[in-house]
């Protein structure tokens, strides 16, 4: 034995296996800019999470240590696309098709005949938190549904997400069949078309409902949400609760600026409104109306 040190370098890694870790100082660091840029409160618990996900940025990156990949992007002089990278590599998505679904099943039998009732010609619905997208075409299922039996009636998904590789993949549709299987199967024979190579156990949503969505970056954090006209329905669904109490409420008003007056909050089943003064009456299980 030389008594030298091991200086291999930790698999698929190719730094020094301590040069890999990051530091208690360097985490804090770290910690403070996410909460900062995306709203996601990071305690120490997380640091183990956080720096597997960023070993391979610092690998294909050619930097030296995490160390030195930290420093990069806290400077300033990173570029947008390698700090999209960052943050893209520490979000967390988590995303089912008809997740939650007594949310889906208010919106068919309440919320969309109050739309048909106020003669409503074009439904709007934002999926604020979309990650790949299966929220999304979700509710596109619902809606193109419910319209087909109408007469004047369209409708119009926006589906936005902080993360812009998850948004590319909703972009393009394809899912795996385990993923598509929450999807009824009625609703799956219309919508969705099979690999033409079965051993690729994959779907991919119609073009026609794709065509129904428009996938955009959007930031929770920024201080104006460009989605254009108000909303007749929100889908905001387990994201709030990465947030302090604080981020929460100027989310929430936000959210609210952009709904129109009667239309519909829906956020996720393990967040809540409560404490907080807003324009929300409750209507269901985690489901708001805005008042006027």
């Amino acid at each position: 034995m030389s008594g030298q040190p091991d200086r291999t370098p930790a698999k698929g890694f190719g730094v020094e296996p301590a040069k890999a870790a990051i530091g208690d100082r360097q985490f804090r660091r770290v910690a403070a800019y996410i909460q900062a840029e995306t709203g996601i409160k990071m305690p120490s618990t997380k640091a183990q999470m956080i720096e597997g996900r960023l070993v391979k940025r610092v690998r294909e990156g050619g930097f030296e240590s995490m160390d030195a990949y930290c420093e990069h992007i806290l400077s300033g002089y990173a570029s947008d696309e390698a700090v999209d990278d960052f943050i893209n590599a520490i979000t967390t998505n988590k995303t089912d098709f008809f997740r939650e679904p007594g949310h889906f099943d208010y919106l068919v039998q309440t919320i969309l005949p109050e739309l048909r009732a106020q003669r409503c010609r074009r439904i709007r619905c934002w999926s604020a938190a979309a990650s790949s997208g299966m929220e999304a075409y979700t509710l596109a299922m619902m809606l193109d549904d419910f319209v087909a039996e109408q007469r004047d009636m369209d409708y119009f998904i926006l589906a936005t997400d902080i993360d812009t590789s998850v948004l590319a993949e909703a972009r393009r549709g394809i899912y795996p069949h385990v993923a598509l299987a929450p999807v009824p199967a009625h609703l799956r024979a219309r919508y969705v078309v099979n690999a033409r190579d079965p051993q690729r156990r994959e779907g991919r949503i119609i073009p026609e409902l794709r065509r129904k969505v428009g996938f955009a970056r959007l930031n929770l954090m920024d201080g104006h949400y460009p989605v254009g006209e108000p909303m007749d329905v929100i889908f905001c669904r387990n994201v709030l609760i990465y947030f302090e109490r604080d981020v929460q409420a100027k989310v929430i008003a936000r959210l609210c600026d952009n709904l129109r007056p009667g239309g519909h909050l829906i956020l996720g089943h393990s967040e809540s409104i409560h404490g907080l003064d807003l324009p929300l009456t409750t209507v269901a299980n985690t489901v708001f109306r805005k008042k006027g």
